[in-house]
């Protein structure tokens, strides 16, 4: 029986479980995959055209090949249109559909007991739950770009929101060097929603919307000042712990932002914040943005010793290691691990690398334990930035190549990976792969991109270096952030 051009494609099963298909989603080949279409399932020209919301000169333009999809919405259309099952949208580098993500729960592991959070005891604060499938459906929503074939991604830029560099250090800065000796000009409030707040925060922070994290500062900031004048007792070492947290996520923004004087008393502030809480877990924590601190002013050798000290530190008072402790154990060796390599130290910073190793396959997965994002993907993270610092672009590649992206639900630990991948392709001079790397950074994690004065740099300086082929698609891209302001 003939298809008229309004029926639907019905697409077999099996088409999408063939391996020329598989191979074809993963290099995003719409002509290829197009193709398969009219093999398998008999669709032509103007029916997949229909069904994707595209002309049919367009379809036979990518069918041909004069014409390649670039864009990220012309692929999500394609996936929708075509009903592509959840395992074919994951290979060509897409979020599972919306009724995917609504239909399926995830729940964590229940039979391994080591991999279960701890309850909450007196100087030990627990602030927020939420696991790593918690992210906001829009960051679960976006792609999740694959580090294989020729080029990274292949999606073109359309969203111009929040461009440029962030203008709001000086918003919180009155908040960050009031005394603590002087009264806060807030009221305390109950430490269950300033827990709330926090994690909001932290969240933030974690999905790369920096802009959000400096606006909530100012009166975050005096808030925590006059709750941990407030209260006494367990509530004050918990408000204490969550004056650490907030404090670190202050320093760490304002890292991002290369506004090292305000981070430095941001980091201080976390650390005195953390002893007050008499909560070892807490220190440790604070700990790391000490050494990150000292890594931003070039102190790696001082960075990698207060890592290891302070991880040695942890692991002798958490004799029964828990979730929690083995992800904050394993961060800080991470931490001291890129310090070592900083500072060219490359037996010490791989040792590191090894133990930390060895804390996420204790782990067993990548989890958000105390706002870690650790686990063995994220120590394969840290391999590939440990490589670009050690100058081996080959390995920081061939490390990037391994990392399964559906494995990291933290945004900022995704966008940097990318910016890592870029930082390599930099090195190894293939400048337009580096683009790509960007250009998935950029799209992933726009305040990353537009607001770092590092990745701009980083921009300037692949366009400065780019073979004419390459230098008006840099030129475009150097503009659309600012690295040309």
């Amino acid at each position: 029986m003939a298809h008229r051009i309004t029926d639907p494609i019905i697409v077999p099963a099996s088409l999408w479980q063939r391996p020329e298909t598989m191979d074809a989603l993963r290099s995003r080949d719409m002509r290829g995959l197009f193709h398969l279409l009219r093999k398998y399932a008999g669709a032509s020209q103007t029916r997949i055209g229909i069904a994707c919301g595209l002309a049919q000169p367009k379809i036979s333009a990518i069918m041909n090949g004069t014409h390649q999809v670039e864009k990220l919405e012309v692929f999500e259309r394609i996936a929708d249109g075509l009903d592509m099952p959840r395992e074919a949208r994951l290979a060509m580098g897409l979020a599972p559909s919306a009724l995917d993500l609504t239909s399926r729960t995830v729940m964590p592991p229940r039979d391994d007991h080591s991999l279960q959070s701890p309850g909450s005891t007196p100087g030990t604060l627990m602030v927020d739950s939420s696991s790593p499938s918690e992210v906001e459906d829009s960051v679960l929503r976006r792609t999740f770009t694959r580090l294989a074939g020729a080029s990274l991604v292949g999606t073109v830029l359309a969203d111009n929101a929040a461009a440029g560099p962030l203008h709001g250090a000086e918003a919180f800065a009155a908040a960050l060097v009031t005394p603590e000796s002087v009264p806060a000009a807030a009221q305390p409030t109950e430490v269950r929603a300033l827990a709330k707040a926090v994690a909001n925060a932290k969240r933030a922070y974690q999905s790369c919307r920096y802009a959000e994290v400096m606006s909530q500062m100012p009166t975050l900031l005096p808030t925590l000042r006059a709750t941990c004048s407030d209260l006494d007792g367990d509530a004050k070492l918990r408000a204490y712990a969550l004056a650490a947290d907030t404090y670190h996520v202050a320093a760490s923004v304002l890292l991002k932002l290369d506004d090292h004087g305000l981070a430095w008393l941001a980091a201080d502030r976390s650390m005195r914040a953390a002893a007050l809480s008499q909560d070892p877990l807490t220190v440790g924590s604070s700990a790391r943005i000490i050494t990150h601190a000292l890594m931003a002013d070039g102190h790696y050798g001082a960075a990698s010793t207060t890592a290891g000290d302070y991880a040695q530190r942890l692991a002798a008072d958490m004799r029964d290691p828990t979730p929690d402790s083995l992800s904050v154990y394993g961060s800080l060796l991470l931490r001291g691990a890129i310090a070592a390599a900083q500072a060219e130290d490359r037996d010490g910073s791989l040792a590191l690398l090894h133990e930390a190793g060895q804390a996420g396959s204790r782990l067993g997965s990548d989890y958000n334990h105390r706002w870690t994002a650790f686990g063995p993907a994220n120590v394969l993270l840290h391999r590939v930035n440990i490589a670009v610092c050690l100058g081996d672009a080959g390995a920081a590649i061939s490390y990037a190549r391994k990392v399964n992206l559906d494995q990291l639900t933290v945004t900022e630990r995704k966008a940097s990976l990318f910016v890592d991948t870029a930082r390599a392709f930099s090195q190894w001079g293939k400048h337009g792969k580096a683009l790509h790397a960007l250009r998935a950074a950029e799209e992933l994690a726009p305040q990353e991109v537009r607001s770092r004065p590092a990745v701009r740099h980083l921009a300037s300086d692949l366009l400065a270096t780019a073979p004419p082929t390459v230098r008006p698609h840099l030129s475009e891209f150097a503009a659309h952030i600012g690295a040309l302001a």
